[in-house]
């Protein structure tokens, strides 16, 4: 057996010197070594791509750059070794702390769990010791903890078996009673809730989920999910209209755009009148999408989705519509996309800031050719988002963090922007390049890509919006389309409803199903309803929920 060589990596610009090296003088062992390497993975790839069994995933893996956009994975893909202290912070709040949720879940973590207090058999507080039979015990603040996870199928039934009786003179038949609730409607509250949760929280199909079903014995066609959600659509809609109502009022909206098929679109002609009236801005328009939109204000945090030929900005004057005359002008975060931006009317104002996470981008799918420039680009925005994660974690207002980034970050992104600057002033990059038109996209944009340091409250990025959508992503890649509008709509309404709850740390099976269970006084005072709320709602009713 053959021992393993060792790893030889070299970039494309090495490469290329080491060949017009060749042309002058004999190679070296070091630039043999390298050569060869380069021989030896074109064979292997080549032999790869001629078995029927190597996947696209495969080459992928082994020549497309790193999946996670970290810089010191991105500059080792492209053959630079980056030190530990000058790498920037390793953990994703940029803090240099590992993130929090690593490891085993704990007791505290099942908060959906049903809790059994269990007594102890032989002793109670203040009994004598059994061990050394001179102290007494006491009661500790924290009981011992025993997790027992079960398995359970998405939906259960219970058929009721109802002992009947007929007089046999008059055939009178005398049926006993059902439990209270029962035969009123056959698919509970908790069932609507859990297929709304399955198909829009989580992208699984409704014939998947049938199948399921079916395999354990509880028939639920296709086609019967359907009736239900849409039937529990209608009557949990109040909620989602006063979701867009309060999201109106917020400090900070980020918004952004995803592509999604609606079939009954998609067959109609553009040109109809329906169309043409949707989507007045461009009557040519084919596109079809699912916009997000996420607004928060004070530690509440709203999600809104959109579907339809209208882009994210149009949506955007939607939700705007609903908001108070009198609210200062909030702060909207996107990327520089002018489908992103609200066309408003004269008495709406806002404080337009771009994504610097999108503006990083491209300086990471520049890295193979232009390492070390990028380096230099991709470390100095590390430090700022680092300064960043050290304001969320000392939990500085709006107005200190804006000091905070101005003192610290401020001079970072000063030096960056004369960096920026020089590489086309000194000719250093051709403008037509990779690195080049980052540059100029990151100049072009400077002002709104840096009003964290001039605007108390502004965000860095667009990354909550765009973790938002991949709920939308889940849907397209499980169920390919919504089949027509109408379906689409329900899927917004429901998706709303889930990622709010999720925004805001509440379960959303337990939040759709008292929803539906309070039907009447959710039309009446929608309000008092929300994620946030509700449990306070129930609990003044009377009918206590556990909203965790």
């Amino acid at each position: 057996m053959k021992p393993a060589r060792e790893q030889i990596e070299v970039n494309l610009e090495e490469l290329a010197a080491l060949l017009e090296r060749a042309r002058q003088e004999p190679l070296d062992e070091v630039g043999y070594q390298k050569l060869q390497g380069v021989l030896e993975a074109f064979r292997y790839l080549t032999d790869l791509i001629g078995d029927k069994d190597t996947t696209i995933s495969r080459l992928r893996a082994l020549l497309a750059k790193p999946s996670t956009e970290k810089t010191s994975k991105v500059l080792e893909q492209a053959g630079i070794k980056v030190p530990a202290q000058s790498s920037p912070p390793a953990s994703a709040n940029g803090s240099g702390k590992p993130k929090p949720g690593h490891g085993r879940n704990g007791a505290g973590e099942y908060r959906g769990a049903e809790r059994v207090k269990i007594a102890h058999v032989s002793l109670k507080p203040g009994d004598h010791c059994p061990e050394c039979l001179k102290g007494k015990v006491y009661m500790r603040k924290e009981p011992g903890l025993r997790i027992r996870v079960v398995g359970q199928a998405p939906l259960a039934a219970t058929v009721y078996e109802l002992e009947s009786l007929r007089c046999n003179l008059c055939g009178e038949v005398f049926e006993a009673e059902a439990p209270e609730g029962v035969g009123e409607k056959k698919y509970d509250e908790s069932a609507a809730a859990m297929i709304g949760l399955l198909k829009y929280g989580s992208g699984v199909p409704f014939y998947r989920l049938a199948g399921l079903e079916a395999s354990v014995g509880i028939p639920l066609p296709a086609s019967t999910q359907w009736e239900i959600v849409a039937e529990t659509a209608e009557v949990i809609r109040p909620a989602f209209e006063e979701l867009i109502r309060q999201a109106a009022q917020g400090e900070v909206f980020y918004n952004d755009d995803t592509s999604m098929k609606i079939l009954a679109l998609a067959r109609a002609s553009p040109h109809s009148v329906e169309v043409a009236e949707e989507v007045s801005s461009s009557r040519e328009r084919t596109g079809q999408f699912t916009s997000g939109i996420v607004s928060t204000r004070r530690g509440q945090r709203i999600a809104m989705f959109f579907t339809g030929r209208k882009h994210a900005g149009e949506n955007f004057v939607r939700v705007l519509a609903h908001r108070a005359a009198e609210s200062a002008p909030p702060i909207q975060m996107c990327d520089a996309l002018s489908r992103n931006l609200p066309k408003l009317p004269r008495k709406l104002e806002i404080i337009v800031g771009y994504c610097l996470a999108h503006s990083r981008r491209r300086f990471v799918n520049a890295v193979p050719s232009f390492p070390e420039q990028c380096r230099y680009v991709l470390e100095a925005l590390g430090e700022v988002y680092g300064y960043d994660a050290q304001a969320e974690e000392q939990g500085l207002v709006p107005e200190e963090r804006l000091r905070f980034h101005q003192e610290h970050s401020g001079p970072v992104m000063k030096q960056l922007h004369a960096w920026l600057r020089a590489q086309f002033e000194e000719k250093k990059v051709e403008p037509n390049s990779g690195l080049g038109e980052a540059i100029g996209y990151l100049l072009k944009h400077w002002e709104r890509l840096t009003l964290f340091l001039r605007q108390a409250g502004a965000p860095l990025d667009n990354n909550i919006c765009e973790r938002a959508l991949k709920r939308a992503i889940r849907h397209r890649k499980n169920s390919l389309f919504y089949k027509t509008e109408n379906g689409a709509e329900v899927g917004d309404l429901f998706m709303s409803l889930i990622h709010t709850c999720e925004l805001n740390s509440v379960n959303p099976f337990d939040y759709l199903t008292e929803l539906q269970k309070h039907a009447a006084e959710l039309a009446k005072h929608p309000a008092a309803w929300m994620p946030w709320n509700y449990g306070q709602t129930l609990a003044q009713s009377g009918a206590g929920v556990d909203s965790g």
